[in-house]
């Protein structure tokens, strides 16, 4: 069995590591399993005010945590889990028009999951992913 290798992404992923004693993802034998990513910037932690940003920006931070733990980003992508406080058709199309401009070349398992709240003060979507990186 190989040894889990832990990251937190640094500035915004290193102060939620220490803050809330969590890391940002883990790398798992040829996979890199990523915690819930939200639309904040990954420097400061501001989170955005606008949902269409918000979202935006979640998949901006998937990227940046999965290149962090030494993936290639969104194309090694297999599974992803969104969670929503907006469950509006026009909040999930543009989620989709995400997903389409960041893997235009194979489409993931995909479950979108409803809530009354997120994790942290003002968060509207979070997006944890599974990436296959291969051994």
């Amino acid at each position: 069995m190989s040894t889990l290798q832990y990251y937190a992404y640094p500035d915004h992923g290193v102060r939620l590591r220490e803050r809330n004693s969590y890391s940002q993802a883990v790398r798992v034998g040829d996979r890199i399993e990523c915690a819930g990513q939200g639309g904040w910037d990954n420097i400061t932690g501001e989170m955005k005010k606008d949902l269409y940003e918000e979202i935006d920006q979640a998949f901006k931070n998937v990227d940046h945590n999965l290149k962090n733990a030494g993936g290639k980003g969104w194309s090694q992508v297999f599974r992803v889990n969104s969670y929503h406080t907006d469950m509006s058709d026009e909040a999930l199309r543009y989620m989709v028009k995400n997903l389409k401009e960041w893997m235009p070349d194979h489409q993931p398992l995909l479950t979108c999951v409803g809530v009354t709240k997120l994790g942290l003060e003002g968060m509207r979507i979070e997006i944890e992913v599974s990436a296959y990186v291969g051994a």
